[in-house]
C-alpha cells in the first residue's frame, strides 16, 4: 500500500483572470472620440464657471491648491484603470434624467435663484450624471470619489469664508494669549482677534493682530483635500479612513494655533521684523510638514492598534488529495 500525496493549486476565480486591458492606450479610438466630444460640450456649457474658478486659483493664494485637485482626481481613476478599462458599461437612464435636470437647473439658477455657489456645484453634478448615464453604476463605483473630490477645488462664497475665518482667528488669539502668559514678565490678553501684550511692564505697540492669513483656513482647506486623498489611497478599514478624514480639521486648527503662538514669541522676544513678511510666510509653510507629521503619526498609531489575524484573501488555496495504490 503506497500513499502518494498530490498537491495542486486551485485555479483563481478572481476578476484578475478576466482582465484583458491594462493601459489606457488600449481603449478603442471611438471611445476617445466620444470622450473628446463630451468634453468639448461640457467645457462649452460651463466655460464661464471654469474660467472663474481658474482665475480664483491664480489670484487668491487661499485657493492655489485648486490646481492640484483635478490631477488628484485623474490619479484616483488611474488607480483603478484595470477595472475601468475592462468593465462592461451599462447605460443608466436615471443618469439621463439627472443630466437633464442639471442642464435645466443651471440657467434657472443663473436667472432666478442667482445663488453663485450652486453654479459650480451644478457643473460637478452634471459630470456625475454623465458618468452614470453612459457607464452605469459599475463605472460610478470607481469614479464617484474622484468626481466628488472636485468640490475641494471650488472656492467658497466670500461670506461663508469670512464666517469660518473669524471664529478661527478668535480661537487662535485666545489660545495663543494663554500660552504667551507662561513667559515670565509677560502678560497677554485677547480682545477678539487682537492680542494686547505687556512685556516687562511696557505695552508693546502695535498689538498683535491675528490677520485673515493667520486664520488657518488656507491650511485647513488644503490639508482636508490632501487628507481625503491619503485616506483614499491607503488600504485601510473604513472606520480608519473616516478617522483620518475627520482628524484633518483639529490637526489644521492645532497647527494654526502653533503658528500664531510662535509668531507671538518671535514678535515679543526676538524682533518684530521676523514676525512679518517673508519670515511670516515661511513659518506658515512650515506648518504643513508639522500637519503631515501629526497625520502620519495618527495613521501609524491606528495601523498598530489592532492586529488583523485574517488570512490574506488573495492567497491561493492549496488542495491536498491522497490516493492509495
Amino acid at each position: 500500500m503506497l500513499e502518494n500525496t498530490v498537491s495542486f493549486t486551485a485555479p483563481s476565480h478572481g476578476r484578475e483572470s478576466h482582465l484583458t486591458k491594462e493601459h489606457w492606450r488600449e481603449l478603442p479610438i471611438h471611445a476617445y472620440v466620444k470622450m473628446f466630444i463630451i468634453g468639448v460640450l461640457f467645457g462649452f456649457l460651463f466655460r464661464s464657471e471654469i474660467h472663474d474658478i481658474v482665475s480664483r486659483w491664480v489670484t487668491d493664494s487661499s485657493w492655489s491648491h485648486g490646481f492640484l485637485i483635478p490631477l488628484f482626481s485623474v490619479y484616483f481613476i488611474d488607480q483603478h484603470k484595470q477595472e475601468v478599462l475592462n468593465l462592461r458599461p451599462r447605460p443608466n437612464y436615471l443618469g439621463l434624467l439627472l443630466l437633464i435636470c442639471c442642464i435645466v437647473f443651471y440657467p434657472f439658477n443663473i436667472v432666478h435663484l442667482q445663488y453663485g455657489y450652486l453654479r459650480p456645484m451644478t457643473m460637478i453634478g452634471t459630470l456625475g450624471a454623465i458618468v452614470l448615464f453612459l457607464g452605469g453604476w459599475r463605472l460610478v463605483k470607481y469614479t464617484w470619489l474622484p468626481i466628488a473630490f472636485l468640490v475641494f477645488a471650488v472656492p467658497l462664497p466670500q461670506r461663508y469664508y469670512n464666517s469660518l475665518t473669524d471664529p478661527m482667528r478668535r480661537w487662535a488669539a485666545t489660545i495663543a494669549s494663554g500660552l504667551l502668559n507662561l513667559v515670565p514678565d509677560l502678560e497677554a490678553s485677547a480682545n477678539g482677534k487682537i492680542i494686547d501684550v505687556f512685556y516687562k511692564g511696557q505695552s508693546l505697540e502695535p498689538a498683535l493682530d491675528v490677520a485673515e492669513a493667520c486664520s488657518g483656513m488656507r491650511l485647513l482647506l488644503a490639508f482636508m483635500a490632501l487628507g481625503v486623498a491619503m485616506a483614499y489611497l491607503h488600504e485601510r478599514k473604513l472606520w480608519q479612513r473616516l478617522v483620518l478624514v475627520i482628524s484633518t480639521v483639529p490637526i489644521a486648527i492645532l497647527c494654526n494655533v502653533v503658528r500664531v503662538t510662535v509668531t507671538g514669541f518671535i514678535y515679543i522676544l526676538i524682533h518684530p521684523k521676523y514676525a512679518q513678511g517673508i519670515y511670516h510666510d515661511m513659518l506658515g509653510m512650515a506648518m504643513l510638514p508639522l500637519a503631515f507629521g501629526l497625520y502620519g503619526f495618527l495613521a501609524l498609531f491606528m495601523s498598530n492598534l489592532f492586529i488583523d489575524d485574517d488570512l490574506d484573501a488573495g492567497a491561493e488555496d492549496i488542495v491536498v488529495r491522497k490516493r492509495d495504490r
